[in-house]
């Protein structure tokens, strides 16, 4: 397993930068190859100041070593060694009307020895979109490509990783998400139901619906013209963006408390982003249509 999702993570990494610079058709990604103090590392790729993104990473991750105290403390354990692989990507387009896009998929192994036989594993991951002006036809796509790659497994997959997604990339402290969902799950072991190579196969299933979920929405608002109001707009929903990822999301804390790579984990962050004390859109705009939506999830996809 640990071969096939490290081969499946770095092919699906090269596919992805590929497409992305003939969309932007302007930068090209810089690479970056890091080792990871206790064993281990990976290939950085940052996309910056192109024809449609302003700043993006698409990133793969394989490390392993002796547990650190913090996975320890979580699963209460006293020791152990761990692997884990994944490929994280985040893209934030200079358009308001392109939505900014994150996705990661992850594969997980604890054992008690070094070298030993695995005594847990899991797979991990999901994307999500972050609209600032939105359209209903961007999200009804979106999620409509990632429920056929989940119904190809499981008919009730759609449903609780969408309503997960909506949980987990949430602002608590402003009681709204942080885009219009996708799809989110964690901790996929093997059991009755599901075969170890039969999680492989969902989570990769995921992984390759992001191109065709993604790409053709923003191939949809690349060409819009924006205003300087419009701009300020994205600035702002930026920075509720920053909020859910410095204050809420688990990976880029656990980076953190990890020894992680900073400027890997930070590469979600987006390079121009403002906070206005007590900003609030104009009553009846489309704006504030976008707030009333993040405050109540929708369900974007019709149940055939």
């Amino acid at each position: 397993m640990r071969e096939q999702f490290t081969e499946w993570i770095h092919d699906l990494q090269n596919r992805i930068c590929t497409s992305i610079e003939e969309l932007d058709g302007v930068a090209r990604f810089r690479e970056d190859r890091w080792e990871r103090p206790g064993g281990g590392g990976g290939l950085t790729r940052v996309i910056a100041n192109g024809g449609v993104f302003e700043k993006g990473g698409v990133n793969t991750s394989v490390v392993h070593g002796e547990l650190p105290e913090l996975i320890r403390s979580r699963f209460k354990v006293e020791g152990g060694y761990f692997y884990a692989a994944g490929i994280s990507l985040v893209l934030h387009p200079e358009n308001p009307y392109v939505p900014t896009v994150h996705a990661n998929f992850r594969y997980f192994e604890i054992s008690d020895t070094e070298g030993g036989p695995v005594s847990d594993f899991w797979f991990g991951g999901g994307a999500d979109l972050t609209p600032y002006i939105l359209f209903d036809d961007d999200a009804r796509h979106f999620h409509t490509v990632l429920k056929k790659a989940c119904d190809r497994h499981h008919r009730g997959f759609y449903p609780e990783f969408k309503k997960e997604c909506d949980a987990y990339f949430y602002n608590t402290h402003r009681r709204e998400s942080r885009g219009i969902g996708g799809l989110f799950f964690d901790y996929l072991r093997a059991g009755e139901s599901f075969t170890k190579e039969e999680r492989f196969a969902f989570v990769r299933d995921a992984g390759e619906a992001f191109l065709p979920s993604y790409l053709p929405v923003a191939e949809c608002r690349m060409h819009h013209t924006w205003t300087d109001k419009e701009r300020y707009w994205q600035e702002i929903r930026r920075g509720r963006y920053v909020e859910f990822n410095l204050i809420h999301d688990r990976g880029t804390l656990f980076g953190l408390k990890t020894d992680g790579r900073v400027e890997s984990i930070l590469m979600s962050l987006p390079p121009r982003v403002r906070w206005d004390y007590d900003f609030r859109p104009e009553p009846g705009s489309r704006e504030e249509k976008l707030i009333n939506i993040l405050q109540q999830p929708r369900d974007w996809v019709l149940e055939e």
